[in-house]
């Protein structure tokens, strides 16, 4: 080989490797009782240079407000579909057909769709084995109907795979495997994607396994250079990010695809709910994580070889997220729910302050707090039935508002519930233990959230209410009349 070539190849290699270390996006959730509207967010991750962003379904409004945007988009497909889509290929099709093809774009008018993800952790270990059966069939199904539409080239088909998806009962990534209960899944899905060169999507969770195991730090899942490092097979393992992707690395070998690109579909690190969950501590790993990825170092078993891509988990708290797995779950949001930022985060255009959320409309400052002249005996059990509708993880053990006291907790609980239910003043009845204020209650760092309007919550106030009544009175006026159609 000629110098001249050499040299071509290596800037070729080179710029390759520092093309694949920027691709950094965040997962946009909905799982909220009163979402900020799309085009606000759309507007949001456009303002902090977030070029790219994995949503969980495919919501039309979601898709409407990217139209345009540029935004490389990630929709995905629940569970629940998995089954249908796995026995119809008309199912996929129409799927495709109702969520890809309506919306995509070549030259920058439509939505710039670029994976489609099959699942949402459908091998995740809590599920069993009740989605296994159907996601090859849907995937499968799903590519077809891609090819159909002409649009194979241009959208890929990936499925999102749980941390437990891989493992290693030594801890050692050299000894790291898939589940057994996966292997036949598993060898079918990589020959799948192999097939079409679609990425191996994985979550990662250095919180969660600093979470699960007593046998990790804190300062390894933080990346912090004082963390004790681990050895295996003389590679030095400086922290959990690298063991956890390596592991699934030596899974991937070992299944035969050593070569297959990896995507982190999600990896991020929550702010509330639990001990070790802050938004200062969030912002040590997202630092950490970032300095790592842009570093271009790669791993141990893939020097210089990155995630082609990593989507951080996630833009805006959730506050109807399902706490199954802790109360941290509706807390991972770089935003508040309302856009407003928690800490700094570098996504490739340096570490600064991230641009909070623009024009955003919120309910009264009114909260409702507990009536301290009233006999609160029953308090307490008040405060729990709120919280068994409302979100109240921010009183958990470690939460932002754990260590209010009582009846301050009563308070945030009956706040959260007013909140929920749009500042209804019956909302804030509690048996005559509530009480609604103008002044507000917050606490160091426990904040009394006011809620966001609504869609249903905006148009009861106002004009739309006037039309409603009238409308109301019209319809029952017609019924005494004899007139009401049947």
């Amino acid at each position: 080989m000629s110098p001249k070539l050499s040299l071509i190849l290596l800037l070729f290699a080179i710029s390759t490797s520092a093309s694949r270390v920027l691709a950094i996006g965040v997962n946009w959730g909905t799982t909220a009782s009163h979402p900020l509207p799309p085009p606000q967010v759309v507007e949001l991750l456009k303002s902090n240079n977030i070029t790219k962003v994995k949503l969980f379904d495919a919501d039309p409004l979601v898709l409407q407000a990217l139209s345009g945007s540029n935004i490389a988009v990630t929709v995905g497909i629940s569970n629940s579909m998995l089954r249908s889509l796995n026995s119809s290929k008309k199912v996929a099709e129409s799927w495709v057909h109702d969520n890809v093809t309506r919306y995509f774009s070549n030259g920058g008018t439509g939505v710039r769709i670029e994976y489609i993800a099959v699942g949402d952790e459908p091998f995740l270990q809590s599920y069993g084995e009740q989605f296994h059966p159907f996601v090859i069939g849907a995937a499968s199904n799903i590519q077809i109907a891609l090819i159909r539409a002409k649009l194979e080239n241009k959208v890929k088909v990936v499925v999102p795979c749980s941390f437990d998806t891989f493992q290693s009962e030594s801890g050692l990534p050299s000894r790291g495997h898939f589940r057994p209960d996966l292997n036949k899944t598993m060898i079918e899905l990589l020959t799948f994607l192999s097939k079409h060169q679609s990425p191996f999507f994985v979550n990662i969770s250095p919180f969660l396994s600093l979470h699960q195991k007593k046998n990790i730090s804190l300062n390894f899942s933080l990346f912090k250079a004082a963390a004790h490092p681990r050895n295996d097979s003389h590679k030095t393992y400086k922290n959990s990010f690298d063991v956890s992707y390596d592991t699934l690395v030596t899974a991937l070998t070992t299944a035969g695809f050593p070569q297959m690109d990896i995507v982190i579909g999600q990896i991020g690190w929550p702010t509330d709910g639990v001990a070790n969950a802050t938004s200062s501590i969030a912002e040590t790993f997202m630092r950490g994580l970032m300095d790592h990825l842009h570093g271009k170092l790669g791993t141990p078993l893939r020097p210089r070889d990155p995630p082609i891509e990593t989507y951080i988990f996630s833009l805006l708290d959730e506050d109807e997220r399902s706490i199954a797995t802790g109360n941290f779950e509706r807390h991972w949001g770089v935003f508040t729910f309302d856009g407003q930022a928690k800490y700094r985060v570098d996504f490739g255009q340096g570490l600064r302050n991230l641009v909070n959320a623009q024009n955003v409309k919120y309910l009264p400052s009114r909260w409702c707090v507990v009536n301290n002249n009233k006999d609160l005996s029953n308090a307490s059990a008040s405060a729990s039935e709120a919280c068994s509708i409302a979100d109240c993880s921010a009183l958990s053990h470690g939460g932002s508002c754990f260590n209010i006291s009582w009846p301050g907790n009563i308070s945030y609980a009956f706040n959260t519930y007013y909140q929920q239910n749009d500042q209804s003043a019956n909302s804030c009845d509690f048996g005559g233990l509530g009480l609604i204020t103008t002044v507000d209650p917050s606490v160091e760092n426990c904040r009394f959230s006011v809620q966001l309007q609504s869609s249903l919550s905006a148009s009861l106030h106002g004009s739309w209410l006037v039309q409603w009544m009238v409308l109301l009175i019209l319809t029952f006026l017609e019924y005494l009349l004899g007139f009401a159609y049947y």
